[in-house]
């Protein structure tokens, strides 16, 4: 019982292709690509063991005005891991100033605001207690308002940007014991930055990373590298671990550090049709009970043909 006091941790649904669209971790990235951008994901993570993480997304955005300083978008997720489950909708909107005198260089200012519906299904729990008061009997749900902010810069060689989410949900959470086994996220703090390398006409490098923080579990980095081919093919491998971003006393001394690695890749299949699949495979002892991680997504652009399109590399 006193362990169970003081465990406290939550992270956020896990995405290795959060690459291609910057808006499912910061709604500043809204209107990046200066079209209307519709993309659609689908995540099965360590595939093989009961209850593990399930999750699918959907994400919309584009620019409203012909100076392209606005941007807005839709993104709209469900997760699912055990009897939890959660289905979140944000509207976003970025403010996107020009920096500089080259019309690539944009500082943006954003702001998502929405709901979460969180829930936990009482039918997947097993009592050790029999008529245990605290495990529902029946799916038991209960929907919050959220919001995520966020900021981010981008030119034709790097971009940077800071966000974080869960900002109100987890001040909104219900007072009732009967909600206590309803997981109410907290705010998660995103840092991510990356550079873009001309190696020929034909071939470019781009490497990057994204650190995440939620104040309770081990902080967390992603370190990326990609190359680009003809401008249609993306290919590139990544490499996630724990690290000691700030004193944490509260965490377990010996926890293993490296997490996981993969490999990822998006085609053009068309002018506007983009595909990606990515593979984690982990590198802690889950490894020896799952068959690895899988993620597809699928991206249409709506408007002018790819020749006229900006070039959307980060």
């Amino acid at each position: 019982m006193c362990i169970a006091a003081i465990c406290q941790a939550q992270q956020d649904a896990q995405f290795s292709q959060y690459i291609f669209n910057g808006i499912y971790i910061n709604p500043a990235y809204a209107g990046y690509k200066e079209q209307v951008y519709l993309q659609s994901s689908l995540r099965s993570q360590w595939a093989g063991v009961e209850g593990a993480p399930q999750t699918a997304s959907v994400a919309i955005d584009g620019v409203t005005d012909y100076r392209r300083n606005v941007g807005v978008g839709l993104m709209i997720a469900h997760d699912r891991i055990g009897a939890q489950s959660s289905l979140s909708a944000y509207a976003n909107y970025a403010y996107r100033l020009q920096v500089g005198a080259l019309e690539s260089s944009r500082l943006a200012l954003g702001l998502g605001v929405g709901a979460i519906q969180l829930g936990i299904d009482g039918t997947k729990l097993r009592s050790t207690e029999t008529d245990d008061q605290f495990i529902p009997q029946i799916k038991q749900t209960t929907i919050l308002p959220d919001a995520r902010a966020g900021v981010y810069f981008s030119n034709e060689n790097y971009f940077a940007g800071f966000s974080v989410d869960n900002l109100l949900a987890h001040y909104m959470k219900p007072k009732s014991d009967t909600d206590i086994l309803t997981p109410i996220p907290k705010p998660h703090y995103y840092l991510t930055g990356g550079a873009l390398l001309v190696l020929n006409p034909t071939m470019k490098f781009k490497p990057s990373f994204l650190i995440k923080d939620d104040l309770a579990g081990p902080s967390s980095v992603d370190v990326n590298a990609f190359m680009l081919f003809d401008e249609r093919l993306w290919v590139g491998a990544f490499y996630r671990t724990s690290f000691s971003l700030y004193n944490k006393d509260y965490l377990q001394r010996d926890l293993q550090k490296s997490s996981a690695t993969g490999i990822i890749a998006e085609v053009f299949a068309t002018e506007k049709l983009r595909i990606a699949y990515s593979f984690d495979y982990s590198l802690n002892k889950l490894r020896n009970y799952n068959y690895g991680s899988h993620e597809v997504s699928i991206g249409i652009y709506f408007g002018n043909s790819r020749a006229d399109q900006p070039k959307c590399y980060f």
